[in-house]
């Protein structure tokens, strides 16, 4: 039974892989927060790549997200960890596909490299939450805090004529910051200065490759 279990648990996690890693599979339970904002058509060339060039970061930093809790809830001790990581994953949905579909309003694409982060981030989240559930939801609250701090730094360089972007990011931006804080109620580890300044280091490598790439 425990064999059935855990094959259950990981034929669930492929199928959530390939869920968000398929361009269309993510669908969003809540209405996009641009919904009925204007949409920017005086945008400038350079402006609409620029905004593209954003929110293909914020999507692939959706993706890094759904990796990292899709790990985490596969090697989670504790059901209500497990419970939390899915459901948490289940709301990051919602910003993959308010991503994608503004990515496609500006006539732009996902990364090409999200395959790779995907990876990277599943394998994080799968070794976070085997060491402990403390570790693992540490790791959340580490993770959204980097996460709070781009969509800060996109919120300003976004076009000022493009409120259909500022709409989805400013509600994401409610979001990841609740996660944060929900992961450190749990019992989630503070991490240390160095940990913290790490996870800065390669959070900027991915947003300097995924702005173009």
């Amino acid at each position: 039974m425990r064999q059935l279990i855990w094959s259950d648990r990981v034929i669930s996690q492929l199928d959530a892989a390939l869920r968000t890693l398929s361009p269309s599979a993510a669908q969003a339970a809540r209405p996009n927060p641009s919904k009925g904002v204007q949409d920017s058509n005086d945008l400038s060339e350079a402006e609409r790549k620029h905004a593209a060039g954003l929110m293909r970061i914020n999507h692939t930093g959706e993706v890094c997200a759904q990796g990292l809790y899709q790990g985490q809830a596969l090697t989670a001790k504790l059901t209500e960890t497990r419970e939390s990581m899915n459901h948490a994953a289940q709301e990051e949905e919602d910003h993959l596909a308010w991503c994608r579909d503004r990515l496609s309003e500006l006539q732009s694409r996902p990364s090409l490299l999200n395959p790779v982060f995907y990876s990277l981030s599943y394998g994080i989240g799968a070794t976070a939450g085997a060491i402990s559930d403390r570790w693992s939801l540490g790791f959340v609250a580490a993770t959204e805090d980097q996460v709070c701090k781009h969509l800060e730094s996109h919120l300003t360089s976004l076009p000022e004529s493009d409120q259909r972007s500022r709409a989805i990011l400013k509600q994401m931006l409610t979001d990841e910051a609740q996660h944060a804080e929900q992961a450190l109620a749990a019992g989630g580890l503070d991490f240390p200065k160095p940990v913290k300044q790490l996870m800065t280091l390669v959070s900027k490598a991915m947003t300097k490759t995924t702005y173009r790439i």
